[in-house]
């Protein structure tokens, strides 16, 4: 049989959620790692992330279980609960004793009865930016160990960096297509310009002026007007 040392188990672990990122990346794979290692890795029965939608309201986006599926979705409904304290102060947030709250009541019966007695919530922030939390549930009542508190919060941050660069790559991706359109529609519009300074005999000014007009006149782009010209299907 073999066995292996929790450093060995949580170097893995970090292996797994950073292999999610090699050829076609798939944040919900990511995810789901995420929540399954930290169960895996941890002394909690389930593990559920929350995530912010580009309103800014909170959407279960993966869970370990039904059961703490079911518990991050009522809190939601409540509005209130360990993972949206957590999200909203980007601090984490611990309760060791469910059946001792008197707060958060909905979420304290729905856990409850679902069979969890803990509860620790860990924020997803990179930057001072929070986008979500995961929530910890634990089948008994205590803390988490500071050393399991420590690894859960190492990796929800691994996961959020990585969330944060495929974000950033679709940006930088996005930015590179809009400058590389710039670039094409001035090459169009210095050919239009030609085209339009020799067949209406007047300057490389003007003949931008006549281009410029007439695109804001019919209500068209400055690179579809340029190529109608360049085409030779619209005279100026």
């Amino acid at each position: 049989m073999v066995t292996s040392t929790r450093a060995e188990r949580v170097s893995v672990a970090f292996v797994k959620l950073t292999d999610t990122l090699v050829a076609d990346y798939d944040v919900l794979d990511l995810l789901h790692v995420l929540v399954e290692e930290s169960v895996g890795l941890l002394d909690v029965a389930a593990a559920g992330l929350l995530l912010a939608d580009p309103s800014g309201e909170l959407q279960v986006v993966a869970s370990t279980s039904e059961q703490s599926q079911l518990v991050e979705v009522l809190q939601l409904q409540a509005g209130a609960g360990p993972c949206v304290e957590c999200y909203v102060t980007g601090s984490a947030v611990s309760v060791d004793d469910i059946a001792g709250l008197t707060k958060w009541l909905g979420f304290r019966d729905a856990a409850l009865s679902q069979g969890f007695r803990s509860v620790h919530a860990v924020p997803m922030r990179v930057h001072g930016r929070i986008i979500g939390a995961m929530g910890l549930f634990g089948a008994r009542e205590g803390f988490l160990t500071a050393e399991d508190a420590a690894i859960g919060q190492a990796l929800a941050d691994v996961a959020t960096i990585s969330l944060m660069q495929e974000r950033t790559i679709r940006e930088a991706v996005l930015v590179n297509e809009q400058l590389q359109l710039a670039l094409n529609t001035r090459v169009l519009i210095e050919q239009a310009k030609g085209v339009i300074a020799h067949t209406a005999g007047v300057d490389m000014d003007a003949a931008f002026n006549l281009l410029r007009n007439h695109a804001r006149a019919n209500s068209q782009s400055l690179h579809m007007t340029a190529g109608r010209i360049v085409d030779r299907s619209l005279t100026l």
